[in-house]
């Protein structure tokens, strides 16, 4: 059974950084697209930032962008999002999923196994 575990959330303050894992259990990375997604109360899923482990290519969110960097360790089949200069914007539950595409608008597509989510907390 394939799984996608989360890791790294906690409470920060404006400014500090956090590093959220996601470990996967059961499938590879191989040929995948792995991305981080966001939720804040009382708003949409967004997507934050994908990797696609075929090429390395990325995808950012225009909000996150030169404060979040997405990276992959193949050989532990882990993805890892460095979130520096955080703000009380960035608060929400990070989730973690796997998909087949890249895409630049909603970062990726096919979307088939998620995470159960990590809490990033902001205070200002």
């Amino acid at each position: 059974e394939a799984h996608l575990v989360e890791s790294g959330g906690g409470l920060v303050q404006a400014g500090g950084s956090l590093r959220l894992s996601c470990a996967a259990s059961g499938f590879t990375f191989e040929d995948r697209v792995i991305g981080w997604f966001r939720q804040a109360p009382g708003k949409e899923r967004e997507g934050v930032s994908c990797i696609s482990f075929s090429d390395g290519s990325t995808v950012y969110a225009d909000s996150v962008k030169g404060r979040f960097t997405i990276s992959s360790d193949n050989a532990k089949n882990t993805v890892y999002l460095q979130m520096n200069s955080l703000k009380p914007e960035d608060t929400a539950v990070y989730y973690c999923a796997a998909g087949w595409v890249l895409l630049s608008t909603t970062c990726s597509g096919g979307l088939d196994y998620w995470g159960k989510g990590t809490l990033v907390t902001v205070s200002s």
